[in-house]
């Protein structure tokens, strides 16, 4: 089923075996190969959907990029910009790599921080200097971020702005508008099954639900 007038936004952020040691709550980020498989082939076909990676992790080359080949999909990868090379994150030959298998390249920051409690000269590393050596690394430029941990208020808001930021993707599940500046977008979680699969993609949430889902985006918008 495509819906007209909405898009899904999918988060990926590891897949299958994991070759470094995981942050505190990472693991319910992660899914296996077959649960990854499945939502695959739920999108394939559909132009109301949008698969983005997140973290720099190796299983973005190793394991999902030629799924998604064999299935004729595209992505949007957003990279670490200062892990690159670090025990199970990804090259920068992946990252050429990914760009050469048709895939685009958009920044997470630097060293995956929380951007509502960096200094000036993080916010530097994070929204300039990454995007700086992601354009260099890729030859292209390189404007759109996905928000780390979807932390964000009015003051990264103004940040990503500045900083000529063309799109922003968030965490905040649900369906987002398409071309909108900022995106919410769903995480794939560990325990996913079918059913998850076409809650995410073909329900429409309950009114409160979805009242809920608006109030929390505007509080992030305003506070800070």
């Amino acid at each position: 089923m495509t819906r007209v007038g909405r898009v899904i936004n999918l988060t990926v952020h590891g897949i299958g075996p994991t070759e470094r040691e995981l942050d505190p709550g990472e693991d319910g980020t992660w899914v296996n190969i077959d649960q990854f498989e499945r939502v695959l082939d739920a999108v394939v076909g559909r132009d109301d959907v949008r698969i983005t990676f997140d973290d720099s992790n190796a299983s973005d080359t190793v394991i999902a990029l030629p799924r998604l080949l064999d299935r004729g999909l595209t992505a949007e990868f957003f990279v670490l910009a200062g892990l690159l090379g670090r025990p199970g994150r990804l090259t920068r030959q992946d990252v050429r790599a990914l760009i050469q298998a048709g895939m685009r390249v958009g920044s997470h920051g630097w060293a995956h921080r929380d951007w509502r409690r960096i200094d000036d000269r993080q916010a530097e590393e994070e929204l300039t200097e990454s995007h700086r050596t992601l354009t260099e690394l890729t030859g292209r430029p390189v404007s759109r971020v996905a928000i780390p941990f979807g932390s964000y208020d009015r003051h990264v808001l103004r940040r990503l702005r500045r900083a000529g930021v063309t799109r922003a993707y968030t965490s905040d599940g649900g369906a987002a508008t398409p071309g909108t500046w900022l995106q919410a977008r769903t995480s794939l979680v560990c325990g996913l099954d079918a059913d998850w699969t076409r809650r995410v993609l073909d329900e429409t949430p309950p009114p409160m639900i979805r009242a809920r889902k608006l109030t929390g985006r505007v509080m992030k918008r305003v506070r800070g």
